[in-house]
């Protein structure tokens, strides 16, 4: 097993343990901060996918913003937890049939397998020339010349 499959595996489990316990934490803080290690680990996935400027991002927006403001509003409240929790019982069947839907589906899409287009040809001398450049020099270059405009007018908006 190579050191990237290796630390994919590693990744995942964390991710996936993390996103079962963002859901089964019964301390809303504690859930918090799980989310915040799942979007780490999200984080990691797109680093070994050599997309810096996404994973940068993922951690810059949602745990640098989105979850510190989360986590302020989580503390700031006093959230009485136990008459939240007196209808789980109720809504248990319909939620747990939703579950086993969404599972079936996925596992449907998994079985069938990917469309893949062609195979990748073998990388030219001008290939590897490319696959040295980083992609977020490449992403602002597009951006900032290619669709100038419209990155104005969003910004403009925002």
């Amino acid at each position: 097993m190579s050191f990237q499959a290796f630390v994919f595996y590693a990744l995942s489990v964390i991710l996936l343990f993390s996103g079962v316990r963002v859901i089964t934490a019964k301390n809303p803080v504690h859930a918090a901060l799980f989310l915040v290690l799942a979007f780490f680990t999200a984080s990691g996935h797109w680093l070994l996918l050599q997309s810096e400027f996404l994973a940068i991002a993922l951690v810059l927006v949602y745990v640098g913003a989105v979850m510190v403001l989360f986590l302020f509003v989580v503390m700031m409240l006093d959230i009485n937890i136990d008459s939240i929790r007196k209808g789980f019982w109720k809504h248990f069947p319909l939620a747990a049939l939703m579950g086993v839907v969404i599972a079936l589906e996925m596992a449907a899409v998994m079985m069938k397998g990917f469309r893949l287009g062609e195979p990748l040809a073998a990388p030219s001398a001008m290939g590897q020339a490319a696959a040295r450049v980083s992609n977020t020099k490449e992403l602002g270059k597009v951006l900032y010349l290619q669709y100038v405009y419209p990155l104005e007018v969003a910004a403009a908006i925002l």
